[in-house]
């Protein structure tokens, strides 16, 4: 790599406003704990946004996840649907609580669940459906919640990626029963860790707070409902501390700003490469008619593995980190101790051995944007015009 052409990351957190003064005002006010003044106005800020019941901060995405596992009240042998092509803390969360993870085949466009594959996945055992929004484009929501009327089934949102992108017009996160959401370094909005439960089902609007609270009714206590707080019901401690909510309310009040940014990015990918598109050389992402995005993430689809592991050596001989994901759950390691089989859902298998992540944050400079296409496009042309 030349000493000339500068190291493009994957990723860089970023700060965009007055992080670094809440901080020092949340230290000020000698509440660092969990549910000051800081996480009040996160709460407040993501209900409005989302037209959400009842929003409550945690520590993490995976967190809210757990959150949502216990108050579907999942018994051993319970069975969740969901796809396998996403990230370890879908399944966890839910395989914690004794339920089996059931996965389902992925759509070939959006990468999201296919919902016209969910009903056959139902039995006796299932509880709840859990469609993952990925790369902030939604899942077909409204086929999903006729589903789950007809079966009496939860939808737990995971919406990890989905901050600020809607399907037909509704925020993504808040469509379901609960939804959950992610403000990890790597997101559109970031805390460096951190996350949020959305709950839109009123009857889950109680015990959630008891559950976050570590199983107390310390809620009802401070609102002086009474005289005493103790243990109630299971939880854990799940709430994150007042640092974290200060970073994270500096950035809601920038997020137009974030948003903008990124969907330049995005754009700018899209219009440099849409002729290899064209050209049949690679795929860009599908957007459906019916969802906004947020351009969380933008990824090519290479025709097959070992020119999407060319393209990534090509990019590390140039000082440029793209990444591949998901190795889907039910290949990896503890997939296949769990019992289940590669080659059972073959299109997940197939394209995640085609995708590549390129780099994408708020701070990715124009020169560096230029390089990673520039190189792409280099390899690309190498690859197919010979």
């Amino acid at each position: 790599m030349s000493a000339e052409l500068p190291y493009v990351p994957f990723n860089r957190p970023f700060m965009v406003g007055r992080e670094l003064e809440y901080i020092a005002e949340a230290v000020r006010s000698g509440h660092l704990a969990g549910d000051g003044p800081f996480t009040k106005r996160c709460q407040v800020w993501l209900e409005e946004a989302l037209g959400a019941r009842r929003v409550l901060l945690t520590h993490s995405c995976t967190a809210a996840l757990e959150m949502s596992a216990i108050l579907c009240d999942l018994q051993p042998g319970d069975e969740v649907i969901m796809p396998s092509f996403t990230f370890v803390s879908t399944a966890n969360a839910f395989l914690l609580r004794g339920a089996r993870p059931v996965f389902v085949e992925i759509r070939a466009d959006t990468l999201n669940l296919d919902e016209d594959r969910v009903e056959a996945a139902i039995t006796p055992r299932t509880r709840a459906i859990v469609p993952v929004h990925y790369a902030g484009v939604g899942c077909e929501m409204d086929s999903l919640l006729g589903i789950a009327r007809r079966h009496g089934l939860r939808i737990v949102e995971d919406a990890a990626q989905g901050i600020r992108a809607t399907y037909r017009g509704r925020p993504l996160g808040a469509i379901g029963d609960m939804g959950t959401l992610s403000f990890h370094e790597t997101k559109n909005l970031i805390s460096g860790e951190g996350g949020a439960l959305v709950i839109q089902n009123e009857e889950l609007l109680e015990r959630a707070e008891i559950i976050r609270e570590k199983g107390t009714d310390r809620g009802r206590f401070l609102r002086g409902e009474v005289d005493k707080y103790t243990w109630v019901d299971i939880g854990s401690s799940f709430l994150p501390s007042e640092l974290i909510a200060a970073f994270l309310f500096a950035q809601l009040e920038e997020a137009e700003t974030i948003m903008a940014t990124r969907r330049r990015i995005f754009d700018t990918y899209r219009s440099s490469l849409e002729d290899l598109e064209q050209r049949g050389w690679l795929r860009l992402p599908v957007i459906p008619e019916e969802c906004e995005h947020n351009a969380h993430l933008f990824y090519v689809l290479l025709p097959n593995e070992e020119q999407r592991d060319g393209l990534l050596a090509h990019f590390k001989e140039n000082g440029i980190n793209g990444v591949f994901h998901y190795v889907p759950l039910h290949q990896s390691p503890m997939g296949l101790r769990l019992g289940y089989r590669s080659g059972s859902l073959p299109l997940t298998e197939e394209m995640s051995l085609r995708v590549i992540r390129l780099p994408s944050f708020f701070g990715l400079a124009s020169d560096q944007q230029d390089r990673v296409v520039e190189e792409l496009r280099r390899w690309v042309w190498h690859r197919n015009a010979r």
